[in-house]
């Protein structure tokens, strides 16, 4: 059997691009429940055998947006409060769509320009936005995880390279000791990335105060104990609470001992573009990296990781490469694939470059200011209302209250999810039973904070009240 003839694709039986284009409208357009309509249908429209024929490009785009339909939470809500999720901005989703349809290898210089000199450009303005070193380089990744295994690569490299070591030709076996020191809540992707680069085992834990913040007397204690290099990993913004923590001191212990100071910013690097905030991240500008995603509160479509580093030669000598094909007349200049874990991977750049454009340097700083003002809102509206207490002080866009015990509090997420009119997720903060509200979404402010409180007291107080499920 001959494979079919391919179609040009502007096949005169249908338009597949409005197609998609009309369903992607409407979906971001509809004041939709946040709830997935019928996923139990997703099997049958996914499933079953690969097709022997095929379908035409309608019939399968069609099966797509049913898909869709029955199975995509509308995150991009501006009631979704959920693990730290943005809700794509428009001008970022019309670019994302362009990116797909030039379809660029965003890896070297010669085969997508337009890419490299968009991620330059975001480079230059991002450094500026964020007060970071002037000399900062960035790689644009996947995602955080990517953006602190990236970063944290170029410190064990920088720090090995003190004591003579090449970890890139002698490996991580017989290796001069290196002390990693994380905070008590270091999210969990800068522990995979300490597994995958082999520092587990070096790891020790510093205190951390009542906020989660890492206490900079133990920290000192424990810079102090040993020899070899030292990478202190710290936080600005917890996942639960959004506490920062005292980057100066940090950066002056470290840097005391000779270690590199890495800032796991995932959201919270962004309140640096805001005057207003940026007295809270006081001593960032001290590290020697930082990590961060443009699709937590910038608001770009997934996936947009940021890496950020002070010392370019650490960066590409963690991760640069080279190979005979890559020796090609036209590559000049900076290759994207020296600043970042991947090689082969879309252009986000031109999607990261239409955001800030549009939202220029008052527009981010707007955006980052409205998200914390709602989320203290919300908290006001809601603390020591019917034994509702906040477990954290709002620091910047996490809310972080007690309702009850863990199943009263699982209760109230399971109704509140489930009614459609927001999301969120429950949590455990320093042993106590919490739910985690997440203010990421451009559109969210105090109005839609109004009708939330209303929906988490309202919701609250059924639950109270109808006591524990039937066994």
């Amino acid at each position: 059997m001959s494979a079919p003839a391919p179609q040009h694709f502007d096949d005169p039986a249908g338009d597949i691009f409005a197609m998609a284009a009309q369903a992607g409208r409407a979906f971001m357009a509809g004041d939709r429940p946040i709830v997935a309509k019928a996923p139990h249908l997703l099997e049958d429209l996914f499933g079953g055998g690969l097709p022997e024929a095929g379908h035409g490009a309608q019939v399968t785009l069609q099966r797509l947006i049913e898909a869709g339909e029955a199975g995509a939470l509308p995150s991009g809500r501006p009631e979704f409060f959920g693990y730290v999720v943005g809700g794509a901005h428009p001008v970022g989703v019309a670019a994302d769509w362009l990116v797909s349809a030039w379809d660029q290898c965003a890896a070297v210089n010669d085969i997508s320009p337009v890419a490299v000199a968009a991620e330059q450009t975001c480079q230059r303005w991002l450094v500026d936005l964020l007060g970071l070193p002037p000399q900062t380089v960035m790689g644009l990744t996947s995602g955080c995880t990517t953006a602190n295994l990236a970063c944290l690569a170029a410190a064990r490299h920088a720090q090995l390279r003190r004591f003579g070591w090449d970890v890139n030709s002698q490996g991580v076996a017989g290796a001069p000791p290196l002390r990693v020191l994380v905070g008590d809540s270091t999210h969990v992707s800068v522990w995979r990335c300490l597994r995958l680069l082999g520092l587990a085992d070096q790891v020790t834990v510093v205190r951390a105060d009542g906020q989660g913040r890492m206490d900079p007397g133990h920290l000192a204690e424990l810079a102090s104990a040993g020899t070899g290099g030292l990478i202190v990993c710290g936080q600005v913004g917890s996942t639960d609470c959004g506490s920062v923590d005292p980057l100066a001191e940090l950066a002056r212990i470290t840097h005391e001992f000779g270690g590199w100071l890495h800032l796991d910013g995932a959201y919270g690097l962004w309140a640096a573009s805001s005057p207003q905030l940026r007295p809270l991240l006081a001593g960032v500008e001290l590290a020697d990296s930082w990590s961060c995603d443009a699709h937590k509160w910038l608001n770009t479509p997934y996936d947009c990781g940021l890496a950020f580093c002070a010392d370019e030669t650490a960066l590409r000598g963690a991760l640069a490469i080279d190979a005979g094909y890559l020796d090609t007349p036209e590559r000049k200049g900076r290759d994207p694939l020296d600043f970042r874990v991947e090689m082969s991977q879309r252009a986000r750049a031109p999607m990261l470059w239409a955001v800030l454009h549009h939202l220029g340097r008052a527009g981010v700083a707007a955006l980052v200011e409205r998200g914390c003002q709602a989320a203290r809102h919300l908290a006001r509206r809601l603390d020591g209302q019917d034994g509702i207490r906040l477990l954290t002080p709002v620091v910047l866009n996490q809310v972080l209250i007690h309702v009850g015990d863990l199943r009263h509090t699982r209760q109230v997420v399971e109704e509140l999810n489930g009614s459609g009119t927001c999301w969120t997720t429950p949590t455990t903060w320093q042993g106590i039973p919490a739910i985690r509200m997440s203010v990421s979404n451009w559109r969210t402010d105090v109005g839609v904070m109004d009708r939330v409180a209303g929906q988490i007291l309202d919701t609250h107080a059924l639950v109270g009240a109808a006591g524990p499920p039937t066994p």
